[in-house]
């Protein structure tokens, strides 16, 4: 029986009130007509007996309380499906924004996704190539796997993003597809203008398909755009059988937003205003990623945030590492001397690399190579603080070549063009030129075997054009 209701009860900011309503049930899907005959969408965000609070899509502003007609369609909202996505841009309620009309889709699946039973979860492994060598070497992102970016205002975060996009690729594996959901939340047009002209240039775009949310447009789009991306994404995955990198930006717009709809809803806040639900919410999204038994195609998610005043223990980015599989920071220091990208490798790490890694994946030696330029950085910053004390020349030998090590590394491993696009045995190969400038006897992380067979100081002076 399709019932209408005429009036509203309440209109206060973007959510309407109605009353005795029956047979409503959350996160239904309602068409609200206004008095001139043009049509809004709403989402049920609260029921209580016989009354029901909804969020309107398009904002409430000319709504009026006695002549507005209200019809719940008695769903979730759906996502219209198809590989036709592919190579196309939509907005972030899943609307298509490039002009190229509508898609038509193979099936719809509602944007909140179905529970996944965790036993038919299986462990990620295998590594996906991203052209950087220091995400590729020291925190490698293995397929299936969930690895955040934490970023901070004004640093290349989209930059980085897009070279992610432009670079990604896996290895070849039974001919399986590989393609890239990218969704933006709260973004600038200039910011837009900037992913989308960089997509179209670089022959990326038709593997990717693009979700943008506009910073002028409304809360509850932002709040649906990481959803539908990723409801796109587990349909190219698990019934098109393709590997799907998700990349998400910015998920602190996305949880300003859940604040700002809390608030309007009056429920009671939490940390920093936020509500008290945020990590829940955030798990929503972020378990979204994996692989399921049986399935060939995998979710991978690389979730970019900007950390307020670069604060690492902000809600979000606090409870962003709980829920995720590691972490990518960037560092504004680095970023200040010119070094792009900023990755700042100490506090950074990826968990479930020691498994997707090393002979079969990458190469033999990557464990090591990786074990030890973490263990000589780490040197380098105990060196620069005894040298910030009594000065640089009073250091001994090893001391000195450790500063020179961190200096070439950050130089030439951690610094890298925004058009070089490494494959692992360069990066390796690097890694490996880097550790020849310390002392052999500095390198304990790598066996004796293989300190024989990649280990010069000749080819690292050679390379790096002075005498080390």
């Amino acid at each position: 029986m399709n019932v209408k209701y005429i009036g509203l009860s309440e209109i206060n900011g973007p959510l309407v009130a109605l009353e005795n309503v029956s047979g409503i049930s959350y996160d239904e899907m309602a068409e609200i007509r206004l008095d001139d005959g043009t049509k809004r969408l709403a989402r049920v965000v609260e029921v209580d007996k016989d009354r029901a609070v909804l969020q309107v899509f398009e904002g409430t502003k000319g709504l009026s309380l006695v002549n507005t007609t209200t019809r719940f369609e008695g769903r979730s909202m759906q996502l219209p499906l198809s590989t036709e996505m592919l190579g196309r841009i939509f907005s972030g309620a899943g609307k298509p924004i490039d002009g190229l009309g509508d898609i038509f889709p193979e099936k719809t699946a509602d944007i909140n996704g179905a529970p996944l039973n965790p036993v038919m979860r299986t462990y990620p492994r295998n590594y996906i190539n991203t052209g950087i060598s220091s995400i590729d070497a020291l925190m490698t992102l293995i397929r299936g796997q969930k690895l955040p970016i934490f970023s901070g205002s004004g640093l290349s975060h989209n930059k980085l993003a897009v070279q992610i996009v432009r670079q990604a690729k896996i290895a070849e594996e039974n001919g399986q597809d590989f393609a890239i959901v990218f969704g933006a939340m709260g973004v600038k047009n200039d910011v837009a203008d900037y992913f989308r002209r960089s997509f179209e240039e670089s022959g990326a775009l038709e593997r990717v398909v693009m979700f943008l949310n506009l910073s002028n447009d409304p809360i509850i789009e932002r709040i649906l755009t990481p959803k539908v991306a990723l409801t796109c994404a587990e349909y190219l995955a698990f019934e098109h059988d393709m590997h799907i990198l998700v990349i998400l930006t910015d998920m602190t717009s996305y949880a300003e937003a859940l604040r700002e709809f809390s608030s309007s809803k009056g429920e009671i806040p939490g940390r920093k205003g936020y509500p008290g639900y945020l990590y829940s919410d955030l798990a929503s999204i972020y378990e979204r990623a994996g692989i399921v038994k049986g399935a060939k195609g995998s979710v991978t998610q690389i979730p970019i945030l900007t950390m307020p005043n670069d604060d690492i223990t902000h809600p979000v980015p606090d409870l962003t590492g709980y829920i995720t599989e590691g972490q990518i920071v960037l560092d504004r220091n680095l970023d200040q001397t010119g070094v792009y990208p900023a990755v700042s490798v100490l506090p950074s790490l990826s968990r479930l690399m020691k498994d997707g890694i090393g002979e079969g994946f990458t190469r033999e030696d990557h464990q090591m190579v990786s074990n030890q330029l973490f263990a000589a950085y780490a040197k380098v910053q105990d060196a620069r603080s005894l040298a910030s004390v009594i000065g640089e020349e009073e250091l001994s030998a090893t001391d000195k070549a450790y500063l020179e090590f961190g200096r070439l590394f950050e130089e030439h491993f951690i610094n890298q063009g925004f058009d070089v696009n490494r494959t692992i045995e360069e990066t390796l190969d690097l890694g490996w030129q880097l550790l020849s400038t310390l002392p052999k006897s500095e390198l304990d992380r790598v066996d004796d075997e293989h300190l024989e067979k990649y280990y010069s100081a000749e080819k690292a002076a050679e390379y790096f054009g002075k005498d080390i």
